[in-house]
């Protein structure tokens, strides 16, 4: 038998474009002597629905959907999709995550997912009901089984998460002979690993191949990668493209098809952050109507980072860096900044605040009473900075783009209504060291792009006079690393500690990160690549007492 894994690209409440998009996908395998196409988890509706479930003519649509594809798809081939479905049992939720089959025009076979997370940016168990029956569908020779997306990740032991059932056992004592995996599966980096890991697990436990087909695009702050898969019986590995919808081909029992041109991914996981985070800008613009976005180019190198990235996923005619200038900035940085844009090939503007910061420190002169310049002027700046980005915004259309990073994030380093304002915080999910990573594999690749002056210098806000970050922050190589531990370990202030970090310095950002809440609620969304991002992957209450320590 031969299967296609179609993995697509579903924007969220487009069900006559996801439905065109499947027809189309569906006729390509056709064409290609496919006997069954295999799309991602809920296809129908796009990925991730959230409380748009609590909307009838949401769900209705979606079945209204389910109702043309039994028409319009190619009579002779088989077709499974997934799409949200009534709960047809008394009791429970009154909604399923279902994947079905469609063959000659009739709904042939469906299964629904059992296992529904609520870690990190997932939390279906609050619209959706699990499934109570597992069965195989016997079609051309085979038993196919399906095991939707979370449904074969209970073999990874999620922390914090206990599942009671196992459908990938249910469906194996019923004798499957294949098992698909359909899903959407959010990337960050190692995920490709993970996996495929995984799917090893599996097929030695069934001793049967897998088909796992994957989303691919993103949907707000979740990038999708594809990188859909079949993993042989014998361990053989076919890969479909990384960052864009593709259609892979293979045969039950056959051997391995070798990766076509540019589908196997890189092996440098940096090459593989960089087009994760080109997509997720693309797709963010262009699932919101944007074609143009801007910035404030700075001369420090996450401005840098962020202006290539807009650059690459926008197109450079798209893309306006906007420097603006202070008393406090040094004319190396306005030159750096130049230099970039003139390399990228984006338009480039300067509008100096200094006459506005004039005017409102003598409107303000009064009532700080000759106090001595700190913060409060320091931030003005910034706000200054906001003001003319969400003006340039509002008269072109243009999206603002923020430029911070996870390390700044986390510490609160950042401004409220300032260099926070945007629609999409495009590297709030990198810490400085990675950004400085990425930014030399970017030119280790060559030609050079970032200068290597903007790499070289020490970071800097350059809001007072020789301010640098390491006047308010640690060294970010060790900040980081308490960082990490912190926010993916979730371990303690002392259990950080033991592993050989100042204790008095591990307790003040445990501290500072707690403290830092309310900017983090008030964030625009930020891209996710890592394990758990600000945002939908981390929820804290703002006001509560501060115990890590």
């Amino acid at each position: 038998m031969r299967i296609a894994l179609a993995q697509i690209n579903s924007t969220i409440g487009d069900f006559d474009g996801n439905v065109r998009k499947i027809v189309d996908y569906a006729r390509k395998a056709a064409a290609a002597a496919a006997d069954l196409v295999l799309y991602p988890e809920l296809a129908v509706c796009g990925y991730p629905p959230m409380d748009l479930l609590d909307q009838d003519r949401f769900v209705e649509l979606n079945i209204r959907a389910l109702r043309v594809l039994q028409r319009e798809l190619p009579p002779d081939l088989a077709a499974g999709f997934g799409y949200v479905n009534r709960n047809r049992d008394v009791q429970g939720k009154a909604l399923v995550n279902a994947y079905g089959i469609v063959l000659g025009g009739s709904l042939v076979f469906e299964q629904v997912k059992t296992l529904l997370p609520t870690y990190d940016v997932f939390d279906e168990a609050r619209n959706f009901e699990s499934a109570r029956r597992w069965d195989s569908f016997a079609y051309k020779g085979q038993r196919i089984g399906v095991a939707i997306c979370e449904d074969v990740w209970r073999e990874t032991e999620t922390p914090g998460t206990k599942y009671a059932e196992d459908p990938v056992r249910r469906l194996l004592d019923r004798g499957i002979t294949m098992l698909c995996v359909p899903s959407a599966s959010p990337y960050y980096v190692g995920k490709r690993q993970a996996r495929l890991a995984l799917s090893e697990r599996i097929c030695r436990r069934g001793d049967i191949p897998l088909f796992y087909v994957n989303a691919v695009g993103a949907n707000d702050s979740i990038i999708f990668d594809g990188r859909s898969f079949v993993y042989h019986k014998d361990g053989a590995v076919s890969a479909a493209a990384a960052f864009k919808e593709d259609l892979l081909l293979a045969e039950v029992g056959g051997e391995a098809a070798p990766a076509a041109a540019g589908h196997a991914p890189s092996d440098n996981e940096l090459d593989t952050l960089e087009d994760a985070l080109v997509m997720g800008i693309r797709e963010y613009m262009n699932k919101c109507g944007f074609t143009r976005a801007h910035l404030g180019l700075s001369g420090g190198i996450d401005s840098a980072l962020v202006a290539h990235l807009a650059a690459r996923a926008a197109g450079k005619e798209n893309v306006v860096a906007i420097s603006m200038p202070s008393r406090f900035s040094s004319q190396g940085s306005k030159d750096d900044a130049k230099e970039l844009a003139g390399i990228l090939g984006c338009r480039y503007e300067t509008l100096p605040i200094e006459e506005t910061f004039t005017a409102i420190l003598h409107t303000l002169e009064n009532i700080f009473e000759g106090r001595p310049f700190d913060v409060a002027e320091e931030n003005l700046q910034a706000r200054i900075r906001g003001a003319l980005l969400m003006a340039y915004s509002n008269k072109w259309n243009s999206m603002l783009l923020t430029t911070g990073n996870k390390s700044e994030l986390a510490m609160g380093y950042c401004t409220l209504y300032g260099d926070m304002a945007g629609a999409l915080a495009p590297i709030g999910d990198l810490f400085k060291t990675e950004v400085f990573a990425l930014c030399r594999r970017i030119n280790e690749r060559g030609p050079v792009i970032i200068p290597t002056a903007i790499i070289q210098k020490p970071p800097s806000a350059e809001l007072r006079p020789n301010q640098t970050d390491q006047d308010s922050l640690p060294p970010y190589h060790i900040l980081d690393d308490i960082l990490k531990h912190y926010l993916f370990d979730n371990l303690s202030a002392e259990e950080i500690a033991q592993k050989g970090f100042d204790r008095a310095l591990t307790a003040s950002i445990v501290k500072t990160v707690a403290r830092a809440e309310f900017k983090r609620r008030q964030a625009p969304p930020v891209l996710k690549v890592s394990p758990r991002a600000f945002g939908m992957g981390r929820r804290m209450p703002i006001a509560r007492t501060i115990y890590e320590l």
